[in-house]
């Protein structure tokens, strides 16, 4: 079982490292769009981004200070780096060291730069959203200039899956860098929803933290099964089967 997540605007620069740092697969495609983004002012990427003036100046900052060179010295631990809902529920930062190696194999993160990140790969901070209009050569947008390296890659990992299930903790947005069409593996949505007013509905909020809790709670139970998902019970949610379908999964609660 392999599961993806995205992952967070936020930023936690002061978390210590995690020993064990890996390097990016994708180091030399994350080197290509950092070229083209060095290029950009800040009143430039503001536009192509929709950033306020202070947070554009502090990427256009970040980009020049990014090196292909990353190390525990001088990068972060992808797995802690981001703050988010999502990374809330997640709790890396309370693996131990065997969890985290089982992360290692079965979690990875979408990134509109890195592509696909391992928990412990070593990043420099940066801000690039899977759905940036970024023109790269004849490529009109990171979609299209990831193409299928990701899909090629999670199909390899899916293969050294006991269950080559994907679990979706994604989303829309970066789940869409995923060919669907050439993975070769079930995939299986988990969809969270709470009563408010009247009736069942996601709250984002509150379902973004609820996919990282989902995501903690298959590493730290090593879950293999697609059918052992069904047990997730955390923060309230109990699993709904009459509202549920083979491929999505949907806990309520309240």
């Amino acid at each position: 079982m392999l599961v993806l997540l995205s992952p967070a605007k936020k930023l936690n620069e002061n978390h210590p490292i995690k020993e064990g740092g890996t390097l990016p697969q994708f180091i030399d495609d994350a080197e290509k769009l950092i070229n083209n983004l060095k290029k950009y002012t800040p009143k430039k990427l503001s536009k192509l981004m929709s950033l306020s003036d202070a947070l554009s100046e502090l990427n256009v900052e970040r980009y020049q200070n990014w090196q292909k060179e990353h190390s525990e010295k001088n990068a972060k631990t992808a797995g802690l780096i981001f703050d988010g809902e999502v990374y809330t529920g997640l709790d890396a930062k309370s693996f131990t060291k065997k969890q985290m190696e089982y992360a290692q194999n079965n979690l990875r993160i979408l990134s509109g730069l890195y592509g696909l990140l391992k928990p412990l790969d070593l990043v420099h901070p940066y801000r690039l959203e899977m759905g940036t209009k970024l023109k790269i050569g004849r490529k009109n947008n990171l979609y299209e200039f990831w193409g299928d390296k990701i899909v090629d890659e999670v199909n390899l990992l899916l293969e050294n899956q006991k269950e080559q299930t994907l679990v979706n903790l994604a989303s829309n947005e970066y789940f869409k860098a995923v060919n669907k069409k050439k993975l070769k593996g079930n995939i299986i949505t988990p969809v969270f929803k709470d009563f408010n007013n009247g009736k069942y509905k996601a709250v984002m909020v509150y379902a973004k933290k609820a996919r990282g809790m989902m995501a903690n709670y298959i590493i730290t139970n090593k879950i293999e099964k697609a059918e052992n998902l069904k047990g997730f019970d955390t923060a309230g949610y109990c699993f709904n089967a009459a509202a549920s379908t083979d491929n999505e999964l949907v806990f309520l609660r309240g």
